[in-house]
Formats: C-alpha cells, structure tokens, sequence
C-alpha cells in the first residue's frame, strides 16, 4: 500500500477540482503499490488531459506494463491510446511480454511505423529470441539490425548478442561479437565465461576467466559460479581450490548458488569430505544443492551415505526432490547392486512423489536389474517404457548380457540395436566375442561373415593422455 500521507494526498486530490502537476502525477504512478491505485492515477490523468503528457503517460503506462500487480491488457490498451508513442514505450511493451513471438511482433511493427531502434530495444528483443525453441536465426536476424543502426559495439547490446548466440550453441558467433569489443565490461566476460561453461566447453572457459584476470577484472559471483562449474565438468580440482581460496580472501558472500557450485564442485572432482563439509555448513540449501551432494556421493561409491542423504532431504523437507535427486539415488543403488531398494525408490517415484520417470531412470533400472543378473527382467522392464529404447540403454543390456554369457538375449538386443544403427560394429563385435567365448564358432563365422557383406567396419580405436 501507498504511505498514509500519500493516500490522503490522493483522496483529497481526487475530491480537488485543482488538476494535478504533472511530476505529482508521475510520483503517483511510480509509487503505486496496486492496481487500483494505477487506476486512480490514470482516472486523474484523463480528466486533467495529463495523458497527453510524453513523460507523464510513459511512467503510468510503464507501471501497467511491469509492476508485479501490474496489468499487460491495460498498459497494451493505454499504448494503443498514445499519439505516435516513444522509442521508451516501445521498449517497455517489447518487454513486457510474456510469449517471445509477441515481443518480436511487436519490433517489426514499431520498425514499420519508422520508428527508430536503440541500444535498450536490442538487448529486450534479444532475450525474446534466445526463449525461443529454436533462437539462432532469429538472433542471425537481430544482429543484422545491430549493425545497421550502428549499435555492435555497444557493451550492453553485444552482451545480449553474446548471451543469445550462446544459447543457440552457436560460440563461434558468440565469441566473434566478444572480441569485437574494444572496451568490455564485467558483465560481458561473465556473459561469454557462462556460455562456455553452459555448452561444456570448460577448457575455453578457464581460459577466458584467467584472460578476464589478467585484464584486471574482478570477478562477481556469477562468473565465480561458472568457472567452478567448468573446473567440476573439466577435474580441475587444484584451480577450482584456488578460486575458493579467493572467495575466501575477498571475503566473498557464499549464498545458495556459490555453495551450491563449490558442493558440486569438490563432489564431481572427488574430494568428498570437503563436499560435505561445505555442504553441511550452508544455512540454506536449494534442491540442486542436495542434488549435487547426492549426486556426488552416489558417483564416488559412497552408497549408504547417498541413500542416508536422501532420507534426510526428505525429513528435511524445505526442499522436494526432482527427477535428477532420484537419478543420484538410483545411480547409488546400481552402484551397490541393491535391487529391491531401487526397485522401491523407482516406484515411490510417481506413486508418492508424483515424478514421471525418464528414459534415464528406466536406464538406471535397466543396469542395475543386469548387474544383479536378472536379464529377462531388464528386457521387460524396456518393452514396458512409454519411448521406444535408444542405443545407450539397449548397450546397458548388452553389457549386462555379455557378463551374464546369456547369448539369447544378447542376440535380440543386438537385433534392436542394428535397427536402430544398422552399421554399429560395436553390436557385432560384442555379439562375435560372446560367441567365440561359449565356443560358439560357426556362430561367430556367420556373424563376420555377415559384416563383411555389409560392409560394417571396426572403428579405429583411439585413446586421450591428460597432460
């Protein structure tokens, strides 16, 4: 609500034949605190024909169109009403929009009444582009207007540029329109740092932030947040320790989401106890952060610490677990080779936590149901998912048949799997070694008989040495 005096300004106002001034009318609009005070404020406006005040008629419609108790239709109607609106309105309304389509609709209009663009149109029209499902033409499209109203050097608008060609995945672009820029802000290395970090691209990531280093940046947390994410994804254990070390020299502020990066980061490269011990001093903790500390304890084989966890989360309950907290716990069960308790954690999955399972949690099911030998089980339990098996979990099959020796079922996966890639050598091979182990030759002549009239060759093998 308005401060006291404020409403009994308003009253006495409203009850006036004086007409308000003008910037009394703008305070009112900024400070609205509902929409029925955003009425009054238009009401008054009407009368007194301040609508047709530019300034005035921008800060009302401006309220409607962004304030939380705001209203979209109202503002759109208060637009239509306005004589030739401004650039600033155009921009709010481009903004304002909840459906991308609609902002985008909204800048080949204003284009087509002529109205000039500017360096705060962009970036809006931008973030439209990068929601969409499919962004990078239409940011291709974007960035051909930046150029041609002269706006590609400008900090604020290559940022948006960056960020929506990262999204697309297209980084070649995106680190193009980065290092076209003379003078970069913070933001902007954050920008390019995050959109590495987010394709998996951790080496160029690492890169750029001792780069932004260099250049005598200081990093906030965001850029901390991803960095730490690139040395987790990367096992950079020793520079992500020294990134936490200055945190802590700094004095930096470890909130959910810096936490929650450091969790994950010490759980994913294998220094568990000190994951724990962050994890266990943070006074809040979101369902990612439990996620990461599962997630990593389940990966390490630290099982009955995974599935303990996750009965605290539970207890806990200020958080609720999602899809990737059940992948970490049934991860911990295939780790174990506890059948019955991932069985019962896959089931409570819908039934009490109201979780449709994934393809990547009937995977989990799939291994842990073929390491603990139950083959046929395994092979059900694929016939009875609503999607059709891809080659990574009709593999796991394969795995568990080879180390089974059961050559029947292998045989029918192998079968769904040359379906899927009818030139996948790796089948064949597999199916031939199990073959030649049971003694079965005339099973493994057929086979390689068979590839060589398809022409299925074995992919040369390679291997990486970390340096």
């Amino acid at each position: 609500m308005l401060p006291p005096k404020l409403q009994s300004f308003l009253k006495h106002r409203t009850l006036s034949t004086v007409p308000f001034p003008p910037l009394t009318l703008t305070f009112l609009a900024d400070n609205s605190t509902t929409i029925e005070h955003l009425k009054q404020v238009h009401a008054q406006m009407i009368v007194s024909s301040r609508i047709n005040d530019h300034f005035a008629a921008s800060r009302l419609f401006s309220s409607f169109a962004l304030s939380p108790f705001g209203n979209l239709t109202h503002a759109s109607r208060i637009f239509s009403s306005i004589h030739e609106p401004n650039s600033f309105m155009w921009n709010t309304l481009i903004r304002a929009q909840q459906q991308p389509h609609n902002s985008i609709s909204l800048y080949i209009s204003m284009r087509r009444l002529g109205v000039l663009p500017g360096k705060h149109t962009f970036p809006f029209l931008l973030k439209a582009c990068f929601s969409l499902s499919n962004p990078l033409l239409p940011c291709k499209q974007v960035h051909t207007h930046v150029l041609k109203f002269g706006l590609d050097l400008d900090c604020h608008v290559a940022n948006g540029l960056v960020r929506g060609y990262s999204v697309s995945g297209d980084l070649v672009d995106a680190r193009h329109v980065f290092d076209e820029i003379p003078m970069k802000s913070l933001s902007l290395w954050t920008t390019m740092i995050c959109g590495y970090a987010q394709n998996f691209c951790h080496n160029e990531a690492l890169n750029l932030f001792e780069g932004m280093i260099v250049g005598g940046f200081e990093p906030n947390g965001a850029t901390l947040a991803s960095v730490l994410s690139a040395c987790a994804r990367s096992g950079c254990l020793e520079l992500g320790e020294r990134i936490h070390e200055f945190m802590r020299v700094k004095g930096v502020e470890v909130g959910v989401i810096l936490g929650t990066a450091l969790v994950y980061m010490y759980a994913k490269n294998g220094s568990i106890l000190m994951a724990r011990k962050l994890f266990d001093e943070m006074s809040e903790r979101n369902v990612v952060t439990w996620n990461a500390m599962i997630c990593g304890l389940a990966s390490h084989g630290h099982v009955e610490n995974a599935l303990s966890l996750f009965e605290s989360m539970k207890k806990d309950g200020t958080v609720v677990p999602n899809d990737v907290t059940f992948i970490g716990v049934l991860s911990a069960c295939c780790h174990a080779g506890l059948i019955g308790v991932g069985h019962k954690v896959f089931c409570s999955m819908k039934d009490v936590h109201g979780i449709e399972p994934k393809i990547e949690h009937y995977g989990c099911m799939v291994d842990l149901l073929g390491r603990g030998g139950k083959l046929l089980e395994a092979e059900e339990m694929i016939k009875r998912m609503p999607w059709k098996p891809d080659v990574v979990i009709l593999g796991s099959l394969l795995a568990a048949s080879k180390n089974n020796g059961n050559t029947e079922v292998a045989e029918r996966v192998v079968k769904e799997i040359l379906t899927l890639e009818p030139h996948n050598h790796g089948a064949h091979v597999a199916l031939s070694n199990m073959y030649a182990e049971a003694g079965q030759w005339q099973e493994v002549l057929r086979l390689r008989k068979t590839m060589k009239e398809e022409k299925v060759k074995k992919a040369p093998g390679w291997s990486l040495v970390a340096t």
